[in-house]
């Protein structure tokens, strides 16, 4: 499948998830995506050793790049970078605050020798505002931008599990870098693009920011239920599976009390008609429904949801994932063998997007040089 970025060079000086899943996109979609690493390694090389014996971080997030050694500090290769830069059409980078610039390949001097090129610049904070020197990591931001306070149980936040901050931030970045290639394309001239982790989680936080500040509403930590409609959440049957349903509007509340519940009275009750009434009261909503589901086994509870058109799912394990019926899968080819995991969400007319090999450190280092001389 040829890619819609075929031809696009991008050179990305990466560490960690945000950044290298921006570039993964982009490698996805048929960009030549060189991976600048130190010379000991991009560090989410040693993130773990699930993948018989590599990571699955890593695996996840550099497939289909070629990977370049460089030590900045040697001249010989901060000139070899400067060969690869002007040749780019995209250059991400997300050093700690500062240092590109003080290398000497910062977003305003490159972006002021070439034109065209496309410059990103990933960081915790941003460039603006009292923290824009501050270091940042995923979990840190999401206890900073007051995602964790509304995330977890009424006893303690908690972490969303997986590197939400990181990977939402590189979702942002990876859609910006489209929407310069496309406007270079009409103005010839490229543009320098910011994301940080803290805009990306603030943005993600604006229903509950706006509550808050007009109508100062605390948003509430409800673990898997919902601070806005009721019944929405863990309902467990007779036979002790968890089940989540999620009941939008008042014609699905009435679909469920005819055909799940038993109760038509319901439907009309005032204390329960509409949704903000149901809210409201809504442990006694839950306990109504709680109630129906213990009486049944799971498959003759979702038998019942299914007759009635309810949304519902199980609450799955990770294992439970692993042998889901809809997960559709690719494989990856790392240096230890292919991978097997999710596909990408996206699909294009119907086929599943194949994902290039995971780079070893320096694999491409020699032939980089070489094409790349000066």
């Amino acid at each position: 499948m040829s890619g819609a970025l075929d031809g696009v060079l991008v050179i990305s000086i990466e560490q960690a998830v945000a950044a290298p899943y921006c570039a993964a996109r982009l490698a996805d979609a048929g960009a030549r995506v060189i991976k600048v690493e130190r010379p000991e390694g991009d560090f989410a090389r040693a993130y773990d050793q699930h993948l018989r014996g590599e990571s699955a971080y890593f695996v996840f997030l550099n497939r289909g790049k070629e990977s370049v050694c460089l030590d900045f500090k040697r001249a010989e290769d901060l000139a070899l970078l400067h060969r690869l830069i002007a040749r780019a059409d995209v250059l991400i980078q997300n050093l700690a605050p500062g240092a590109a610039a003080r290398a000497g390949f910062g977003a305003a001097e490159m972006r002021a020798r070439h034109p065209r090129l496309i410059t990103v610049d990933i960081s915790g904070y941003g460039d603006f505002g009292p923290y824009r020197e501050r270091r940042a990591y995923d979990l840190l931001v999401q206890a900073e931008s007051g995602l964790a306070s509304i995330t977890g149980s009424s006893h303690a936040p908690g972490r969303v599990g997986i590197s939400a901050t990181d990977i939402g931030t590189g979702m942002y970045a990876h859609a910006a870098v489209l929407e310069a290639l496309l406007a270079r394309g009409h103005t010839g001239q490229g543009r320098h693009i910011d994301v940080s982790l803290f805009s990306s989680m603030a943005e993600w936080m604006a229903i509950p920011l706006m509550s808050w500040e007009y109508d100062a509403y605390d948003w509430p930590r409800l673990g898997l239920t919902h601070p806005f409609i009721a019944p929405y959440g863990v309902y467990p049957t007779g036979d002790d599976v968890p089940i989540l349903i999620s009941i939008q509007n008042d014609k699905e509340w009435a679909r469920l009390c005819s055909g799940v519940l038993e109760r038509p009275d319901m439907i009309t009750d005032p204390r329960f008609a509409s949704g903000v009434a149901r809210n409201a009261i809504r442990d006694e909503t839950n306990a109504i429904v709680a109630a129906v589901f213990r009486r049944h086994t799971w498959d003759t509870i979702t038998a019942k949801l299914e007759a009635a058109q309810i949304a519902y799912a199980r609450v799955s394990s990770v294992r439970d994932l692993a042998s889901h019926p809809q997960v559709r899968r690719t494989t990856i080819a790392t240096e230890s063998g292919e991978v097997s995991l999710p596909a990408l969400a996206a699909t294009v007319d119907g086929r599943v997007q194949p994902l290039g090999k995971v780079p070893a450190l320096g694999e491409h280092t020699e032939k980089i040089r070489a094409e790349f001389a000066a």
